[in-house]
């Protein structure tokens, strides 16, 4: 009975999501990713909070190249304090879109796939912007810890027009020291 409400309750957010997303303007990824270029590990920079990160701090994901074109996912969290406990999820990730690579179905336990589309991407890979058409996840990533001020108010300034409220976005507090 649990599973079967559990089910039901994401099946009416589905449908609601979908409600809220016909009001945005679509949503377009990037032209072109370059999967090797791509993977490696990522710094979380700031989000949408999210419930399956609820309590994070020092956000990471890595991504890694599986045999048959998957992606293994890692992502990494301390839970309350930079030095709290840490936290991994391990998930997979497939392309869907071949033509450009930057539209990605991620999974962590099955059968529950969700969009992962890049829609900014630096020309040298140093930092990326991943959202998904409904626009209720985003999350800004860096390959360091840190970001610089006008990099970040830049990417800021176009999320706005993609149809992100700036508002909820949070910023993630990552360890002055990365491993």
């Amino acid at each position: 009975m649990k599973l079967m409400m559990t089910l039901l309750g994401l099946t009416i957010m589905m449908f609601a999501g979908e409600a809220r997303a016909q009001d945005k303007p679509p949503l377009n990824v990037v032209d072109s990713v370059d999967l090797q270029r791509y993977l490696g590990k990522w710094y979380e920079i700031a989000s949408y909070p999210a419930w399956f990160q609820k309590g994070c701090t020092g956000s990471t994901a890595e991504y890694i190249l599986m045999s048959g074109g998957k992606i293994r996912v890692v992502n990494r969290c301390r839970k309350e304090r930079l030095d709290g406990p840490l936290k991994e999820s391990k998930g997979k990730a497939e392309v869907v879109d071949a033509k450009t690579n930057a539209k990605l179905k991620v999974w962590f336990f099955w059968p529950f796939k969700g969009n992962y589309w890049i829609i900014e991407l630096d020309d040298d890979y140093r930092w990326a912007v991943v959202g998904e058409p409904k626009r209720k996840y985003l999350w800004i990533l860096s390959r360091t810890a840190t970001m610089e001020d006008s990099v970040y108010r830049d990417i800021l300034s176009r999320l706005p027009p993609k149809g992100y409220d700036l508002d909820r976005l949070q910023r993630t507090p990552q360890p002055a020291k990365t491993e």
